[in-house]
């Protein structure tokens, strides 16, 4: 019998070390494939994001997207969107114009722009679309707090963050308390799930000492992912709410955040916090690629 074979590459996203950040599986030609199809492979990848690229539908477009977890569409999601790029340069398939590309997906286009960090490695960063805030009641931070087993800086009200992926956004009293973090899954997604969200993403400061700025942890047990390793909507959220919430620092605001050291990773994330944009960018490494037969 005959079997379709696609080119497959699986993109560690968030650092320029192989197997430090998150993976995302990458179809590199989703044309013929059903719905359905798409989400059997995403299952199967058991990632927490495989993405399908697809012929762009709008003119402006370099390149189109979908983007599945193993139990549901996305929108948008921040380390696919990295990913799908770095693979695609990689392979030659699209060419930045003046350094940018642009990709299509489920939120609209979006802009990513293509530099180079301090180690001389090839950096990608996408505009994040434009979050819709909403605080969050007393009773749910009370809800939330249970939920994680820890206390939240109420003096910056939680909120959630609507960039595509729905993501409620909490600041703990610093990067340790983040660090030390044991959330109830089963309340999680049961609250995820009649909140309508994504997930939740936690952040804590560093001291000034420090090289990273923030320690961000991202929970998706809805999604069928209880925790992202680096999670480039989840850190644009973070950064949304950041500036949601003022500063004492003028924009543009460089962030550095660190993600992944409960789960043995060493993600990297640069954040560009701006009046009008806010910019979510790091390396990439390709660790496998090959073919899925179908």
């Amino acid at each position: 019998m005959h079997k379709l074979a696609v080119n497959y590459k699986q993109v560690d996203v968030f650092t320029s070390k192989p197997f430090k950040g998150n993976p995302v599986a990458v179809i590199m030609d989703a044309r013929g494939l059903s719905t359905a199809q798409m989400q059997d492979i995403a299952n199967w990848t058991n990632l927490s994001e495989t993405t399908f690229v697809l012929p762009a539908e709008n003119s402006e477009a370099d390149y189109r997207v979908r983007i599945f977890t193993p139990k549901s569409e996305l929108p948008f999601a921040g380390h696919p969107t990295i990913g799908t790029a770095w693979a695609l340069l990689e392979a030659g398939i699209i060419v930045p114009r003046q350094s940018h590309i642009i990709q299509e997906c489920g939120a609209g286009l979006v802009r990513l722009t293509i530099s180079l960090c301090s180690e001389g490695k090839t950096s990608i960063a996408f505009e994040l679309p434009k979050p819709q805030i909403t605080e969050l009641s007393a009773e749910q931070i009370a809800s939330i707090e249970k939920m994680i087993g820890c206390k939240i800086n109420r003096s910056l009200p939680p909120a959630l963050v609507d960039v595509g992926a729905r993501w409620v956004v909490a600041q703990l009293s610093d990067a340790s308390s983040v660090l030390n973090v044991s959330p109830d899954y089963v309340q999680l997604r049961q609250h995820d799930l009649a909140m309508g969200v994504t997930g939740i993403c936690l952040y804590g400061e560093y001291s000034q000492q420090d090289n990273m700025t923030i320690e961000v942890r991202s929970f998706a047990p809805a999604c069928g992912v209880n925790e992202d390793p680096v999670c480039g909507s989840g850190n644009g959220s973070v950064a949304a709410f950041i500036r949601h919430h003022g500063t004492d620092l003028l924009p543009p605001l460089h962030v550095n955040a660190s993600q992944g050291q409960v789960l043995g990773r060493d993600g990297k994330v640069s954040l560009i916090i701006d009046h009008d944009n806010i910019k979510v960018g790091g390396c990439a490494v390709t660790c496998i690629d090959g073919q899925i037969s179908l």
